[in-house]
């Protein structure tokens, strides 16, 4: 279960910010597309369906201020963990604690209402990450203005390219009283001067002391941003240490 770490340091040391305890997750994958192919399948003894072990007893302590990337091949885990960090699955098995406000951009437009406009899903997921009205009133302009959008905030979302919900919302992510950042490949999408203007706006957060995990396959950004790296492999922790040791790690496997 998915639950803030207990605050307090009496040792005065730096604490950590996230905490993965042994944490397994598994995933049923089907092989029907309908009742009739179930009902079929099931009368010829057919498999219906089969399990896939995504993470297996993973354990990881991130510290507060920390910027660590989760490094992996696809079907590694990485993006499963990070989704569990951030509570948007639960563990089958073991714990993970959060200590502070958690802003994801894990999906593109997550959270996004498409019948609503910018402007009202802007209040909407600001909301959602623990802003109050006033606090949005205040940020409002500068969410606008660093996303690009200003003269399509008033459009319904559903109109919205993949770049549009991307830049909306990375701003809108970032104006808010975070603690963590997690990001999964979404610097990906865009256009180069704005990936550039994220990546300035990520050291920002990391000098002001904020914990970032972020997943990419961009492993010269990786290097550039974070301080550390996790390599996953088949569900499993495989290396765990400085940056470039973990891609060092992560290209053996080539």
């Amino acid at each position: 279960m998915t639950s803030p770490a207990t605050p307090g340091d009496p040792g005065g040391t730096r604490l950590p910010s996230i905490v993965v305890s042994d944490v397994t997750k598994t995933f049923k994958l089907r092989h029907t597309h309908s009742f009739k192919e179930a009902f079929l399948g099931f009368i010829r003894h057919k498999t219906l369906s089969t399990t896939f072990s995504a993470l297996s007893h993973v354990s990881v302590e991130i510290q507060e201020g920390e910027s660590v990337a989760l490094l992996g091949y696809n079907g590694s885990g990485k993006s499963t963990l990070l989704k569990l960090i951030s509570g948007v699955l639960l563990p089958d098995k073991g714990r993970i604690l959060t200590r502070g406000r958690v802003a994801g951009l894990i999906e593109v437009g997550a959270g996004f209402h498409p019948d609503l406009t910018g402007r009202d899903n802007v209040y909407l997921n600001a909301a959602i990450l623990g802003m109050s009205r006033k606090e949005i009133d205040a940020r409002f302009d500068d969410i606008v203005e660093f996303s690009e959008i200003g003269e399509f905030i008033d459009t319904e979302v559903k109109h919205y390219s993949s770049g549009m919900f991307l830049r909306l919302a990375f701003s809108v992510a970032i104006h808010t009283e975070l603690d963590v950042l997690l990001v999964d490949e979404i610097l990906a999408v865009g256009d180069a001067p704005f990936r550039a203007k994220c990546e300035v706006r990520i050291r920002e957060l990391i000098q002001q002391g904020k914990t970032m995990v972020v997943v990419s396959h961009d492993l010269p950004m990786v290097s550039s941003l974070c301080e550390r790296g996790v390599v996953l492999r088949n569900g499993q922790v495989t290396f765990d240490g400085r940056i470039d040791e973990a891609v060092a790690a992560l290209s053996e496997h080539d």
